[in-house]
């Protein structure tokens, strides 16, 4: 059977979204700009996200040595081998990619769609990072290039924002979602599952909170322990102090939390999977096309897909 979004996979993917919306392949490109975050520098606190260590997703031609520009060119030319169609949106994905002096910023954006065969670009930033100048420069770039504006929620419980120190609370992401929403701007959601303290209802509950927002993309992943990170060194010192979820486990929680998400918002992605020499926990030693894989026989296997239970109440 075909769903509301179109086709007869069980959830509302990425790849089917983004083939359909551009008519050709797209593939994106990482970037790291060389920005910081307000709860590294100071501003809002030091030490960064607890869970954090960026080095733990930057692809080996990212690297913040290289300008932007130099980086994407890279990017392509590894891609363009294979499938010289594809068309490219440079992906600004390291740290917080909207802190920082405006006019630096703009340059970073117009240096990255300058490159040929780059059709939009990805913003990776915070809720509490949206000043009002740059909000109206992205509304004016989106009447003619493709634009995204990822925003890390991590969690919808300001407990748990506080205690892995990320230094906003979940009002400022609702008024994040509502102000670009405002500004016909797309919108991405990051989330992590498994977050310490937080109950399988909890994490749960973060669909629901997700669901009530103009979220267009959403990904999720299982907590990971990295090496570098301050919840990773803990980890190392303490580790049963800590819940490492089985994949069994998070398989049937991926499956429950799709079954509670709006049909609307669009799957981007359910795992992330660290390089292994940083890698503490979960080791599953899956490929994210393996874990997808699993997914969608555990969706078939069970008779549901995403939606099936939106808008139903988890007690």
């Amino acid at each position: 059977m075909n769903y509301s979004w179109g086709h007869t996979k069980r959830y509302n993917d990425y790849s089917s979204y983004i083939r359909k919306f551009f008519n050709c392949s797209v593939q994106k490109i990482s970037i790291n700009a060389g920005f910081t975050c307000p709860n590294r520098d100071g501003s809002k606190g030091t030490g960064g996200c607890s869970f954090c260590n960026n080095d733990s997703f930057k692809p080996s031609y990212c690297e913040p040595f290289m300008d932007v520009k130099e980086q994407i060119v890279k990017g392509i030319s590894l891609f363009r081998k294979r499938h010289p169609n594809t068309k490219f949106l440079a992906y600004f994905q390291s740290y917080t990619n909207t802190y920082g002096d405006l006019s630096a910023i703009i340059k970073l954006y117009e240096q990255a769609l300058s490159v040929n065969g780059v059709i939009g670009i990805i913003i990776g930033t915070r809720p509490d990072c949206l000043q009002v100048e740059l909000l109206d420069y992205l509304t004016q770039l989106n009447n003619n290039k493709y634009i995204t504006v990822e925003l890390g929620v991590e969690s919808t419980l300001d407990s748990t924002l506080e205690k892995v120190n990320r230094g906003h609370t979940f009002a400022d992401t609702t008024e994040a979602f509502l102000k670009l929403n405002d500004r016909n701007i797309f919108t991405g959601a990051h989330l992590i599952l498994g977050l310490p303290g937080e109950t399988r209802d909890q994490m749960l509950h973060h669909s629901v909170e997700l669901s009530r927002l103009p979220v267009n993309f959403l990904k999720v992943h299982q907590l990971q322990y990295i090496k570098g990170s301050t919840l990773g060194n803990d980890y190392q010192k303490n580790p049963l102090n800590y819940n490492v979820m089985a994949l069994a486990e998070y398989i049937d929680l991926v499956i429950d939390f799709l079954e509670l998400l709006s049909p609307e918002i669009v799957m981007e992605r359910f795992a992330s999977h660290s390089p292994a020499e940083l890698l503490l926990a979960p080791s599953w030693g899956l490929k994210n096309f393996e874990f997808v894989r699993i997914v969608e026989k555990r969706l078939n296997e069970r008779e549901t897909w995403q939606g099936r239970l939106f808008g139903k109440s988890l007690l």
